[in-house]
C-alpha cells in the first residue's frame, strides 16, 4: 500500500541536542517566546521579509562569526541575540537590523567569505558538488575514493568520497560508527541514520571529524572534514557552510558565484546577500508541489507553488487551474482516471501550539516519494503559520490533526533547499486553516465532509494510512 511507504521524519530540532562537529545551537530555531515582548515585536518584522532575505541575514551572520544556528529564515532568541551581538552597542538591542546595519552586516560576510575563498565546486572525481574555502584548504590531491582539500599545515583535511553501486548505505554506517580499538580515545558524539544518508560526528584526543554520506542510483556519495580542535572557532562555522553546500546528486547547472556586497547596497526589505546569490541557478525547466484531493476530480494546492506553470500533471495526469487563487489556494481540475477522495476536515480553528501531521511529496534519490512530516501551529506575521522541516516541491503539504482531520494547507513556499548536517530544520510556513480550504471547496461545489472532534488521538501511522491516498504529487512544466 502507497500509505505505508512514507517516510516518518522527525524534526531536526529534537534529534539534534549537541553535534560535537558543530556548534550544538546549529539546529532550527523555535518561534520566539510570547512571554519576552522584545523578541516576539523583532519576529513579526523579522517575518515581514523576503523568505530569501531571512534566510541571507542568518547566512551573513554566521560568516560574521555571530551567529551559530541553520539558516531557516525562522526568527528566534538565537537569531535576536546574534543581530545584536553584531550591533555590539553601536544601536539598540531590538534584534532588529537598520538598512544601514543590514550593509554593513552582509559586506562584513562577504569579506568573510572572500577570505575563505568559499565557491561551490563541482567535483570531477565524485559528481557531487560542495563549497570549498580555497584559501584555507589550498592544497588539491586525490583521495582515496574522491578528492581531497588540506589547509598548508595540514591540521584541516576534507575528502570527498564515491562508492558504486554494491556497498550499502547500513554497511558503512556500521564501519562508520563501530569501535575502533587502534584508536581508542576516537568517541562518537553524535550518529544519524536514514534510508537515504547518515552523518557521523566525533572526537579525538585533538581533533574533531564530521563525516556525511548519501545514497542514490549512483551509488554512495559524501565528504568528511578532520580538524584540529584548536581550530574549532574558526573551522566550525565552516563546517556549517560547507555541510549546507554540499549536493550528493546535483541536478541543474551550477550556482553562480557570489556577488560582491556594495557600500550603497539595497535596504533591509530587499537586500539579497551574496550566499543567496551564489545558491541561484539558471531557470529550470519544472518545479514540484504537493496537492490534496477535495473532490472526484479536484485537487487543491498552494498557489505559490504553481505559479507561472505552463503545464499541470498531478499524480501523473493532466491538470488545469480552475477560477483565480484565493487566500493563497489554488484548485485544480484534473483530467480523466480514478476519482479521488476528499479527507474529513475539521471545523475548528487551529490552536497555537497545537502538533500536526504534515503529508507531503519529497526527494529521495531523484525520484519523488511521500513523506510524513512533524508540525506545529505557531503565530505568523499575516495569521496562523505551521513549523515544519519542508524543503522545495512541499509547499500545498496538508496538515492533519492527530484526530486525522484535515486541519489546512501549507500555502508557503520553501523555495529554497535548507539542509542543516543533512537534515531538514523546522521553519515557519503560511497556512490556510480547514475554514478557508472549506470555503474554496464550496465556492467549487464540492463541499466538504466535517468531521467532529473525538475522544483519542491517533498515530502519526494511522494518519497516514487513512489519509496518505488523497495526498497527490504536482509537477509543474516551466
Amino acid at each position: 500500500m502507497r500509505a505505508r511507504s512514507l517516510h516518518l521524519i522527525v524534526s531536526a530540532a529534537l534529534m539534534l541536542p549537541g553535534c560535537a562537529a558543530l556548534s550544538a545551537g546549529a539546529l532550527a530555531q523555535a518561534p520566539a517566546a510570547a512571554a519576552n515582548p522584545q523578541i516576539a515585536a523583532a519576529q513579526v518584522s523579522f517575518e515581514s521579509l523576503p523568505e530569501a532575505e531571512r534566510r541571507a541575514i542568518q547566512a551573513d551572520l554566521i560568516w560574521s562569526g555571530h551567529f551559530n544556528g541553520a539558516v531557516s529564515g525562522s526568527y528566534g532568541p538565537l537569531t535576536f541575540r546574534a543581530i545584536n551581538a553584531f550591533k555590539a552597542g553601536k544601536g539598540a538591542p531590538d534584534g532588529l537590523l537598520t538598512p544601514a546595519e543590514r550593509r554593513s552586516l552582509a559586506q562584513a560576510a562577504q569579506a568573510a567569505r572572500e577570505a575563505a575563498g568559499f565557491r561551490v565546486i563541482a567535483d570531477e572525481r565524485t559528481g557531487l558538488r560542495i563549497g570549498i574555502p580555497a584559501a584555507v584548504l589550498p592544497k588539491r590531491d586525490v583521495a582515496p575514493s574522491g578528492s581531497r582539500w588540506q589547509s598548508a599545515d595540514g591540521k584541516i583535511t576534507l575528502d570527498t568520497s564515491a562508492t558504486p553501486l554494491g556497498e550499502t548505505l547500513e554497511a558503512v554506517y556500521e564501519k562508520a560508527t563501530a569501535p575502533t580499538p587502534n584508536n581508542p580515545g576516537r568517541k562518537i558524539t553524535y550518529k544519524l541514520l536514514r534510508p537515504d544518508f547518515f552523518v557521523v560526528t566525533g572526537e579525538t584526543p585533538t581533533g574533531k571529524f564530521y563525516r556525511r554520506l548519501a545514497s542514490g542510483p549512483s551509488g554512495l556519495r559524501g565528504f568528511s572534514i578532520g580538524y584540529d580542535k584548536a581550530l574549532a572557532p574558526s573551522v566550525d562555522k565552516l563546517v556549517i557552510a560547507i555541510a549546507a553546500s554540499f549536493e550528493p546528486f546535483p541536478t541543474g547547472p551550477l550556482p553562480q558565484a557570489p556577488a560582491v556586497a556594495s557600500a550603497s547596497g539595497p535596504t533591509a526589505g530587499s537586500a539579497i546577500s551574496a550566499t543567496a546569490a551564489s545558491a541561484a541557478a539558471a531557470r529550470p525547466t519544472e518545479r514540484h508541489a504537493t496537492g490534496v484531493a477535495l473532490g472526484e476530480r479536484l485537487v487543491a494546492t498552494a498557489a505559490a507553488g504553481i505559479e507561472g506553470c505552463r503545464t499541470l500533471r498531478v499524480g501523473g495526469r493532466l491538470a488545469r487551474l480552475r477560477g483565480v487563487p484565493e487566500a493563497g489556494l489554488a484548485l485544480l481540475d484534473i483530467e480523466g482516471g480514478a476519482a479521488l477522495a476528499a479527507p474529513a476536515t475539521r471545523s475548528e480553528p487551529p490552536a497555537e501550539g497545537e502538533d500536526l501531521v504534515l503529508l507531503a511529496f519529497g526527494e529521495e534519490g531523484g525520484r519523488r516519494v511521500p513523506v510524513a512530516l512533524p508540525g506545529r501551529i505557531v503565530a505568523g506575521a499575516a495569521g496562523p503559520a505551521v513549523l515544519a522541516p519542508l524543503q522545495p516541491g512541499q509547499a500545498g503539504a496538508a496538515a492533519f490533526d492527530r484526530q486525522g482531520r484535515l486541519a489546512g494547507l501549507v500555502t508557503g513556499n520553501p523555495s529554497d533547499r535548507v539542509l542543516f548536517a543533512g537534515v531538514a530544520p523546522q521553519r515557519s510556513h503560511a497556512l490556510a486553516a480547514a475554514a478557508a480550504v472549506q470555503a474554496a471547496a464550496s465556492r467549487a461545489g464540492a463541499p466538504l465532509v466535517l468531521a467532529p472532534a473525538g475522544s483519542a488521538d491517533r498515530s502519526t501511522g494511522a494518519i497516514v494510512d487513512a489519509r496518505a491516498s488523497a495526498i497527490l504529487p504536482i509537477l509543474c512544466g516551466l
